[in-house]
């Protein structure tokens, strides 16, 4: 993984020195409130309903031993013992303490790590695919490609102030992983029929509350062009983005305005002239970065397979691993999704035990994904058993990828100012219920998301099945949506009629699933039944 130059680390400590004043100067009273809102949120610290709370920024997911273990560190000393894991791939610490901040984030530099462009209307962290790197199916790693346009973006002076946050995704593969067409920026690195690698880029997708999904805006950019394209892709939206009403800033409403061809040709321009000004880094700068990302030392000749004759470990073996592109080896992924518990969240000592345990299977890595759980990218097969059983003892060994027991939720109302209901309770109610009724395992595929407000952090928009919160007469409502996915088949989800009340919608949630078992043909998923018959069977079950 990338380490830190002389460079990065100066411009981590400056930020943190600089903002240590801030604080300072906050809490002696010569700033008011309004006056240290934007610069606290270009540190990652928001007030919620109780506290503060701490966005850490997770470059494409990616996190050694020791970064996971100064996640812990932070989360027992300076919270209540725990961290959020986020659908950005970062980490959230809801209780911290202003006065605290400043020592978090000098912590945080010891280790590489920062809370920069978490917040504000900036480029925000880069995300990438969890498997990045070790996937069988990848043409490339991205993440050299995430780490250049991280850099280049870090401090960028011409869009530290854009109309509205923007959010890149890259990815390396045709299946889509990361969410990619969900983002400002989506870009997909492939090989054109010359074995040449370039990226793709697709502009213009978001969820919140007008979702789109993003377009295709030019299919081949050369590896060596790719920040020159994206710089022009960002210079045309900082040019004509809406700043006047930020419910309309965001880049996708721009492409809808002015078309996806208009929007595209000015791009172009911009690019050629960007080209003819010759700013693309050198290329040299991109292989330097590619040496960080080297393979480690895989142990070569091991054979694929591994004793599942323990019926619990093989269920985990069959629905948390992934194919990897080595023989011996695969990418396990650890669930924070227990039966009745809060999706993404994990305790300090969870935290710690994942650190060691991505130092001893892991060769010292571990990934967050964008579904709110940790991937141990490089395992040896013949020590899957072994894995398992420390998970299970620590209860990190659910094996429920995604399952209807797999929930991203967005934290609600729980601690978010900007939420109008519960995400937390009700991902709670409905992962119980499916482990009472045992019907998880024989639904199979199933993704379900709840955001707690139209703002979708919980990306309902995408799930299979979505759950959007919503204030009726100061009552708790919840809508539900059939039908979306962030995946190569990348579509957004339907609302099917009235909402409903936090026990009624997951007996609702049920009923909608039995439907699915009652009419879906062998091979297909609960999204492929959707689509085949369409949403007015499930209307008739909801509401007669």
């Amino acid at each position: 993984m990338y380490q830190y130059d002389r460079y990065d680390q100066q411009m981590v400590d400056a930020r943190v020195a600089d903002f240590r004043d801030q604080v300072r100067r906050r809490l002696d009273g010569k700033l008011t409130e309004d006056q240290f809102k934007p610069l606290r949120l270009m540190n990652g610290l928001y007030l919620q309903l109780h506290a503060y709370m701490l966005r850490v920024a997770v470059p494409y997911g990616t996190l050694s031993a020791a970064q996971m273990h100064m996640l812990g560190t932070i989360a027992d000393k300076y919270d209540r013992g725990y961290g959020h894991f986020t659908t950005r791939q970062n980490i959230q610490y809801n209780w911290i303490r202003l006065e605290d901040a400043p020592d978090i984030l000098s912590e945080l530099s010891t280790v590489e790590m920062h809370a920069i462009q978490t917040s504000g209307n900036c480029i925000r962290n880069i995300s990438a695919d969890h498997f990045a790197g070790a996937a069988a199916d990848e043409v490339a790693d991205p993440r050299p490609y995430a780490e250049l346009m991280r850099q280049w973006s870090s401090f960028h002076p011409e869009f530290s102030y854009l109309p509205r946050k923007f959010k890149i995704a890259v990815i390396a593969s045709e299946t889509d992983r990361a969410a990619m067409r969900l983002h400002d920026i989506g870009i997909r690195i492939h090989k054109n029929d010359a074995g040449e690698l370039g990226a793709a880029f697709y502009v213009g997708g978001g969820m919140g509350r007008t979702p789109m999904i993003s377009h295709l805006v030019r299919e081949w950019v050369p590896l060596d062009r790719l920040i020159t394209y994206a710089e022009a892709c960002l210079r045309v939206y900082n040019r004509y983005g809406r700043r006047d009403n930020k419910y309309k800033a965001r880049i996708k409403i721009l492409l809808h305005e002015i078309g996806a061809e208009d929007y595209a040709a000015q791009v172009d321009a911009e690019y050629q002239h960007l080209l003819d000004q010759g700013v693309e880094p050198p290329f040299a700068e991109l292989e330097r970065i590619r040496t960080f990302f080297a393979d480690p030392s895989f142990v070569q000749g091991l054979s694929d397979g591994v004793d599942q004759s323990d019926q619990a470990f093989a269920a985990w073996v069959q629905q948390n691993t992934h194919l990897h592109r080595m023989h011996g080896y695969t990418s396990a992924t650890i669930s924070l999704k227990p039966v009745g518990g809060i999706p993404g969240d994990a305790t300090a000592a969870q935290i710690h035990l994942m650190a060691d345990l991505a130092k001893e299977f892991s060769f010292d890595e571990c990934r967050v994904t964008h579904a709110q759980n940790i991937v141990l990218p490089h395992v040896e097969q013949r020590r899957l058993y072994e894995l398992w059983q420390r998970l299970d003892a620590a209860g990190l060994a659910t094996a429920n990828l995604d399952n209807i027991g797999d929930i991203i939720a967005c934290p609600g109302l729980d601690y978010c100012s900007l939420a109008n209901a519960r995400a937390i309770p009700l991902a709670q109610k409905i992962s119980q219920r499916f482990a009472d009724n045992g019907k998880e395992a024989v639904i199979g595929e199933l993704k379900l998301k709840i955001s707690g407000c139209i703002n979708a952090c919980g990306h309902h928009h995408a799930g299979h099945i979505g759950i959007l919160g919503v204030d009726r007469k100061g009552r708790e409502n919840y809508q539900l949506l059939l039908g979306g996915s962030e995946g190569a088949d990348t579509s957004l989800g339907k609302i099917t009629g009235p909402g409903f009340d936090e026990d009624g919608v997951v007996d609702a949630i049920e009923k909608t699933t039995e439907l699915y078992l009652a009419q879906r043909q062998e091979g297909e998923r609960f999204l492929d039944t959707y689509r085949r018959i369409g949403m007015e069977p499930f209307k008739e079950v909801l509401y007669g």
